[in-house]
This record gives structure tokens, C-alpha cells and sequence, in this order.
């Protein structure tokens, strides 16, 4: 059997409690991680949360960022992966198939190698958010010199998107309180401005024509799109699709149709590994403490994630 932590009902964040579960068959194109560490994400509390789409009352195992050791390689992986790489991954939870185990089975595909320098506990802070900050690039599909915002920077899809997007050659302005403009600007935001109700004027004041694109981390919504200009792009995380007209594009994305991207997963790590990418722990707790790191992400100001690490 395999320990894991689950819900089996909806609710805060002490319906989350330890089971014994079957261990997962190993397939074509999968590995076999024993899971050492899994990140806290706003997700899981989702997952631990939202009602189930069948209503079943079997176990839900939340976790979409793990890292760890491959035990086993299934046929027909052709990937460099082999038994005993240290490696982080990409959960799509779906019932029991969760990051919060210890044996987990991936698809080859949403798995990539640690790089050297890196701990474990960093290390599966890494691909979901990483991810996500990658696909919203793309989505803009902006060339180098252009302007992009990002509200939320100081949190780790922000800061994560914040240092890609230099990467990329954009000039970026990022929103921050007062006590987050140093991390920042550390990531290489070229110009910070408050975040809140002034975020739109300032972006406006620094380009009054707006900026050619905006990633929107902190769920603004309608909020932001006059930051944006006249057929621009406004990237948004939790799916709202627009306000119906077109001046602005908006384009939701979903991390999920990226779960499987080895390739830019494989080029994320390598960033990180050059240190390009701030990966940020805020503590590490045991597994069977997941209701308190649930309860201490619910608290406004948390910088980094939680991680729960698995004996």
C-alpha cells in the first residue's frame, strides 16, 4: 500500500487526512517517482474543496508539483530517464492520482531531471508555476522589446513569469506592495507600481498607450483590461474569457494543455539551474501536517510555497 493524504468530503482544510492506497499500474511512456517532496499549491485547495464533477465520494488526492526519485521506467519511454534520477513533475489530479503520495506514476513527458544545486523541496516548486508563467509567454507571442504588466508579480507565478519574460527580452512592469518592490525588482522588473485600485493608472501614466501585453496572477479580471492597449493581449489564469468586446484579446490559460510539454519543462529546469528562476520554500512540513500548510496558505501575505516531504 502506499501512504497519501486525501479528502473524501468537501470542506476546510482538516478534511485532509493520511490513507493507505493501492499502489498505481506503470504503463507505456510512464515512470514510477518515489516522492520525496510535494508543493502546497492555491489549487489544492481547490481540489480539497470544490465540489466533485461526479459526486463520488472516493478519495481526492490534491497535488499538482512533486519531486523525487524514478524507481522504475516503463516501456517505451523515450525520454533520458532512468531508475534512480532525482526528478520533479506535473500532476493532473484526478481522484486518487495525486502529488500528495509517496509512489506516484507520471507520463514520462511531465517529468524532467533536477538539476544539479537544488534541493528536492525547491525543486517541486517548480513545474506547475513555471509552467503556467511559460504558457502565458507563449500565449502573448510578444517579440523582444515590447511591454507586458503582470499583476501578482511577488507571488511565485508572478516573480516565476517576471524573470522568464526577461528572458524573453521584454520590458516588464510589475505591480508590488511596498514591502515586495525589492523581490521584484530583483527578478528584473523594469518598473514596479503599486498593486490595487491605482495598478491601471500607473501602467497608463508610464505608457498611455497601454502595454502591448498583461499577465493577470492576482484575478482582476475586467479590472485591468483598460491597462492593456488597443489590440493588445490580457492573459488571464482562472479562465474568464472577457468582457465581450474586442478591443483587447483575452486568452485563458490552462496549465493542463501543458502537463505534457517535456521539452519546455526539460528548458525550465535548466534556467533554474543557472539560478534565472527563484525558487522559494517557505517551510517544510511533514506529509501528515498538509491541513496546517493548507491553513497556512490561506493566510494573506505567504511568500513562496509549502512543502510537504514525504519519509
Amino acid at each position: 500500500m502506499v501512504y497519501a493524504i486525501g479528502a473524501t468530503q468537501l470542506g476546510g482544510p482538516d478534511t485532509l487526512v493520511e490513507f493507505d492506497l493501492p499502489p498505481q499500474p506503470l504503463g507505456p511512456g510512464q515512470v514510477r517517482i518515489q516522492v520525496t517532496s510535494a508543493a502546497v499549491n492555491p489549487a489544492d485547495v481547490m481540489a480539497r474543496s470544490l465540489p466533485r464533477q461526479h459526486g463520488d465520494d472516493s478519495v481526492r488526492v490534491p497535488g499538482m508539483d512533486v519531486a523525487g526519485t524514478i524507481t522504475e521506467v516503463g516501456p517505451g519511454v523515450d525520454r533520458p530517464l532512468t531508475a534512480g534520477d532525482a526528478v520533479m513533475g506535473i500532476v493532473v489530479p484526478s481522484g486518487e492520482h495525486g502529488g500528495y503520495r509517496a509512489d506516484l506514476v507520471l507520463s514520462a513527458r511531465s517529468v524532467t531531471k533536477i538539476p544539479a544545486g537544488l534541493s528536492d523541496a525547491e525543486a517541486a516548486t517548480l513545474p506547475m508555476n513555471s509552467l503556467t508563467a511559460q504558457h502565458a509567454l507563449d500565449t502573448l507571442a510578444l517579440p523582444a522589446g515590447a511591454t507586458v504588466a503582470v499583476t501578482g508579480a511577488a507571488g511565485i507565478l508572478g516573480g516565476y513569469f517576471v524573470q522568464l519574460a526577461k528572458e524573453a527580452g521584454l520590458v516588464v512592469v510589475a505591480d508590488a506592495a511596498p514591502q515586495d518592490e525589492d523581490f521584484v525588482r530583483s527578478c528584473g522588473a523594469d518598473e514596479v507600481v503599486p498593486r490595487g485600485d491605482a495598478f491601471v493608472t500607473e501602467v497608463r501614466r508610464l505608457h498611455p498607450d497601454g502595454v502591448d501585453g498583461l499577465l493577470d496572477t492576482a484575478v482582476l479580471d475586467a479590472a485591468v483590461l483598460p491597462a492593456v492597449k488597443d489590440g493588445g493581449t490580457l492573459v488571464t489564469v482562472r479562465g474568464w474569457p472577457g468582457d465581450g468586446t474586442d478591443r483587447v484579446r483575452v486568452a485563458p490559460v490552462f496549465v493542463l494543455n501543458y502537463a505534457e510539454e517535456a521539452e519546455k519543462l526539460d528548458r525550465l529546469a535548466e534556467v533554474a539551474g543557472r539560478g534565472r528562476l527563484t525558487l522559494r520554500v517557505a517551510a517544510h512540513l511533514p506529509a501528515a501536517q498538509a491541513a496546517e500548510a493548507h491553513r497556512a496558505l490561506e493566510r494573506p501575505g505567504v511568500r513562496g510555497r509549502y512543502v510537504l516531504t514525504f519519509a
